[in-house]
């Protein structure tokens, strides 16, 4: 069973076909310290470090390279503001946010939300904002962050911006929007916000600090997740339909009569692959 009922969408390794929990552990297995042999080999002379893609020749993986790329968003300083930060943005049919953070320096280490920047799937600002922070900054890491003194003088209130988040998150019925960025739990956990752990999309951040970069930059990390080329197989989500009499056999001893075929038929694989986020059936 284990074996014939991998999903489509299972991160697999494209050498050996081995399917793998999830990119990063295919990443071990084709490139990392205990990788396999004759399929590191392989990855080494014509895989894609970026997309894990193994291609058919070197030439391909040059091709490959120059579209798997994705380009630097520009600063924050130079976009235009297609919408007002003071006024309740309608964006009813974006399904995907993206969120980026800069942090500031406070008292015992703290780290302290200074400057937050939201944008919808099409890259433009939802909102953006500095943001004073509700204890004092002992650094504004201006190396890294690029904020002053002045720039908080007149910014937002913290707990104002911990208002006007939710009610974007939130503003699609029936379910919250998908959120997307880097490190979203250290940025929740500096705005003292909590969301659906099934909504959020992670990915790692580094180096200078711009918002509006890092929250297209995870945007368009998210997209290119989504838009993977594989089989699109719907699963039914009513294993009950399958053995009369049971609404959950998995629950009960019924299992334990069944067939390997009827059993296979109400089994589902455990990855939830990205591409699935655009299905509502799939939340």
């Amino acid at each position: 069973m284990r074996t014939s009922h991998h999903s489509v969408h299972d991160p697999k390794c494209g050498v050996c076909n081995k399917h793998c929990k999830s990119f990063e552990s295919l990443r071990e297995h084709i490139a990392g310290q205990l990788a396999k042999v004759s399929c590191s080999s392989v990855f080494a002379e014509r895989g894609c470090i970026l997309c894990l893609k193994i291609c058919s020749s070197v030439d391909s993986l040059n091709e490959h390279k120059e579209t798997c790329r994705l380009t630097t968003p520009q600063p924050i300083e130079t976009v235009e503001m297609h919408r007002s930060a003071d006024e309740m943005i309608n964006i009813r049919g974006k399904e995907v946010v993206a969120i980026g953070c800069v942090m500031v320096g406070g008292g015992w280490s703290q780290e302290l939300c200074a400057r937050v920047c939201l944008v919808d799937e099409d890259e433009k600002i939802i909102f953006q904002t500095y943001v004073l922070p509700p204890t004092p900054v002992a650094d504004y890491r201006y190396e890294i962050t690029g904020i002053t003194e002045e720039n908080l003088q007149n910014a937002m209130p913290w707990e104002e911006v911990r208002e006007r988040i939710p009610q974007i998150l939130y503003s699609r019925e029936p379910i919250g929007r998908v959120l997307v960025g880097h490190n979203l739990e250290t940025n929740l956990r500096c705005l003292k916000l909590s969301y659906l752990d099934h909504l959020q999309r992670y990915d790692i951040q580094a180096g200078f600090h711009d918002p509006y970069q890092d929250a297209v930059s995870a945007m368009r990390l998210y997209k290119r997740m989504c838009s993977q080329d594989h089989p699109m197989v719907r699963v039914s989500n009513s294993p009950g339909q399958c053995f009369i009499g049971c609404s959950d056999p998995w629950t009960s001893v019924a299992h334990e009569r069944m067939t390997i075929e009827e059993l296979l038929a109400i089994s589902r694989a455990n990855y939830e692959c990205w591409c699935l986020d655009s299905q509502e059936s799939n939340y």
